[in-house]
C-alpha cells in the first residue's frame, strides 16, 4: 500500500541516481539480486542471537537492493524470466530465513505465531503470483503486479517490529499474518469479481 504512495519519490532520490554508476561499472541485474539475498541471509543470524540493530541494518539494505535489481534490469533493458525468478525465489529464502531465525530466538513460545506468519506468506504469494500470471501485464515489470493492503515496505515495518518489540512478538506477528491473508484474499476477490 505505502509503495504506491512513495515509489515515485523513492525511485527518483534513492534508486536513479545509482543507475548510471552501475551501468558504467558493468554491474549485472543478477548481481545485485545476489548480494540483496547475501546480506538478507547475513540479518539471520544476528536476529537469533538476538542483536537486534545490526540485524535490522543488514535487512533494510537487502530490501534496498531488491529494489535496485530490477530497475537496473529496465535501464539496461535485460529485464528476464530468468532475473525475475531468481529475484522472486531471493524474496522467499530471506522471508522463511527472517521467520525462522524469529522462531528460534524463543521456539516454545514462537511457535503457533510464527507458523502463521509462514502459512499467510505462502497464502499470499501463491495468489500474488497466480494473479500476475493470469492478469493482462500493463506494467513495466515482468508480470502483472497486483497491489495490496501489505507489499514490501508494509512487509519491513512489520519485520522491524517482530525484531524489535520482542515483547509483543505473538501480538505484532498474528496481527501481521491476519493483514497478510486479508492482502491474498481482496485480491482473489478482485480478480475472481474483475476478471
Amino acid at each position: 500500500m505505502l509503495d504506491s504512495y512513495f515509489r515515485s519519490s523513492y525511485q527518483k532520490y534513492c534508486i536513479q541516481p545509482l543507475i548510471p554508476k552501475l551501468k558504467e561499472r558493468n554491474c549485472s541485474p543478477a548481481t545485485i539480486t545476489f548480494f540483496a539475498l547475501c546480506t538478507g541471509m547475513i540479518a539471520i543470524p544476528f536476529i537469533t542471537l538476538n542483536f537486534p540493530l545490526t540485524a535490522l541494518f543488514f535487512l533494510l539494505f537487502s530490501g534496498y537492493l531488491d529494489t535496485l535489481d530490477g530497475s537496473l534490469a529496465r535501464a539496461l533493458n535485460a529485464s528476464s524470466p530468468k532475473g525475475a525468478l531468481f529475484d522472486i525465489i531471493s524474496d522467499r529464502i530471506v522471508e522463511c530465513g527472517v521467520v525462522l531465525a524469529l522462531f528460534f530466538q524463543d521456539p516454545s513460545l514462537r511457535a503457533i505465531p510464527c507458523l502463521f506468519l509462514l502459512s499467510s506468506f505462502l497464502l499470499c504469494i501463491s495468489s500474488f503470483l497466480g494473479v500476475g500470471i493470469l492478469s493482462k501485464n500493463t506494467s513495466e515489470k515482468s508480470f502483472h503486479y497486483s497491489p495490496g493492503i501489505i507489499e514490501r515496505s508494509e512487509s519491513f515495518i512489520a519485520f522491524a517490529a517482530l525484531i524489535l518489540f520482542p515483547q509483543y512478538f505473538s501480538i505484532l506477528a498474528f496481527f501481521f499474518a491476519a493483514l497478510v491473508i486479508f492482502t491474498a484474499s481482496f485480491r482473489l476477490w478482485q480478480f475472481f469479481r474483475y476478471t
